[in-house]
C-alpha cells in the first residue's frame, strides 16, 4: 500500500508539474506574433508538441546548409544568427527570452537553413517539428497566413540588412544597430535608455559588418559627444531622438 500511494504522489507531482510547464509555455506564445491569434484551446493542443531542450553556452543548434526540420521558441538565453563571409563572422540577428527563429523551416519540407545558429550562453528553449506543426497549417488558413506575414517581416528586414552594408558607412551603420537593439531590447531608465544586453565590441563589429577597431573609434567618439555612455558592457543611449537624427 505504501508503495502505491508513493507511486501515486509521483504521478501527481509529474502531472502537477505538467500542468505548470503548459501555463507557462501558453503564456509565452501568446506573446510570439505567430501564435497571438490563437485560442486558448488552440494553444492547449499544440503546447504538448513542443519539447524543451536545454543547451551549453557555445553550442552549435544547426549550422548553414542543414535541412531545417524544427522551430525554435527561447525561454531564457541568448542565441546569435550569423553567416560567414570570406572567414569573416557577420551576426546577422541576436535572439533572447520570447524570440523565436527557424519558422523558414514550417513553411516548405527540404529548406536548408541559410544561417548558423549558436548559444551565447546557457539557453532553455522550445522546440517543434515540422512535422508536427503540419496538421495545423493544413487546418488553419489563418495560421498559414501569419506565418507568412513573419516570414516577409523577417525577409524586409534581411534586405534592409543588405542595404546598410552596400550603401551606409560605418558609423551609420553603427548608429543604426545601436538603435535597433534599444528599439528590440531597450528599457527607458533614469538619463535615457538602456539596452538590456551584453555587447562585447567584436560582437559588435559583427553585426555592423566591420572590424573590431571601426567600431571602437566609433563608440569612442559617441561616448565623447555624450550620445551614449558604456558601462560593463551595455550600453545606455542618452538621447535615442539625437542618435536617430544622425541616420538620416
Amino acid at each position: 500500500m505504501e508503495k502505491t500511494e508513493t507511486v501515486t504522489e509521483k504521478r501527481n507531482i509529474f502531472d502537477q508539474e505538467r500542468v505548470r510547464l503548459m501555463s507557462k509555455l501558453i503564456t509565452l506564445l501568446h506573446d510570439v506574433p505567430l501564435f497571438q491569434d490563437m485560442s486558448v484551446a488552440e494553444l492547449e493542443t499544440i503546447v504538448p508538441l513542443f519539447v524543451e531542450r536545454k543547451f551549453k553556452k557555445g553550442n552549435i543548434l544547426f549550422f548553414e546548409g542543414d535541412v531545417g526540420e524544427e522551430f525554435y521558441l527561447i525561454h531564457s538565453g541568448v542565441v546569435k544568427i550569423y553567416r560567414i563571409d570570406n572567414s569573416k563572422e557577420i551576426i546577422l540577428s541576436l535572439f533572447r527570452e520570447g524570440d523565436f527563429f527557424g519558422e523558414m523551416s514550417l513553411v516548405q519540407k527540404g529548406l536548408k537553413r541559410s544561417a548558423t545558429a549558436e548559444t551565447l550562453e546557457a539557453c532553455s528553449l522550445y522546440t517543434l517539428m515540422r512535422s508536427d506543426f503540419q496538421q495545423f497549417m493544413e487546418r488553419s488558413p489563418k495560421l498559414c497566413l501569419k506565418l507568412m506575414e513573419v516570414a516577409m517581416e523577417r525577409l524586409r528586414k534581411a534586405n534592409e540588412k543588405i542595404y546598410d552594408l552596400t550603401f551606409l558607412d560605418v558609423r551609420t551603420r553603427t548608429i543604426k544597430t545601436i538603435c535597433r537593439l534599444a528599439e528590440e531590447y531597450g528599457q527607458p531608465k533614469a538619463g535615457g535608455m538602456f539596452i538590456d544586453m551584453k555587447l562585447t565590441h567584436q560582437q559588435l563589429a559583427n553585426m555592423v559588418g566591420t572590424v573590431r577597431e571601426s567600431v571602437t573609434k566609433v563608440l569612442q567618439e559617441l561616448q565623447e559627444d555624450e550620445h551614449i555612455a558604456i558601462d560593463k558592457k551595455h550600453i545606455l543611449i542618452k538621447d535615442i531622438q539625437a542618435m536617430k537624427k544622425q541616420i538620416y
